[in-house]
């Protein structure tokens, strides 16, 4: 499993011109499933998500986590992420669970985001094609595996 985490001072999902998800300062994470991702990596990538330390401190370093500061969290599912680019000028999705799998895990890694994290935690729709918008702030991007 793959997140690309940003940071932002807003972000939203809208499917057919209707917004399905919005946060305000937060983390927006793209979501890659890969197959045989599990519980195991479900549990890793909510701690990763909910710990990861990219907010400034009082002294303006980045040590504090997501569940330190109440902010957003938005979770989009992305399988072009868990694409094989390693040749070729064309992505191969091979190394991407399959759909009905990755749609499972994905709706995991949901449920146990709400659960660990008392503060607003949206998400985009599974299969739908999103028009994603963000203020990245910073900016901050990383890439995370569980």
């Amino acid at each position: 499993m793959l997140a690309l985490i940003q940071r932002v001072t807003q972000a939203k999902v809208e499917i057919d011109g209707g917004i399905v998800g919005a946060i305000g300062p937060g983390l927006l994470a793209l979501v890659g499933v890969e197959p045989g991702d599990g519980p195991s990596q479900v549990a890793r990538m909510a701690g990763r998500l909910l710990g990861y330390r990219v907010f400034a401190d009082e002294a303006g370093k980045m040590n504090r986590a997501l569940a330190d500061t109440g902010g957003g969290l938005l979770l989009v599912s992305q399988f072009t992420l868990a694409a094989d680019t390693a040749k070729g000028l064309r992505p191969s999705f091979s190394s991407t669970a399959p759909p009905a799998e990755a749609e499972r895990i994905f709706a995991e890694l949901l449920a146990t985001c709400r659960q660990r994290h008392p503060a607003r935690v949206e998400s985009g729709r599974f299969g739908a094609h999103m028009t994603v918008s963000l203020v990245n702030d910073g900016p901050v991007t990383f890439l995370l595996r569980a």
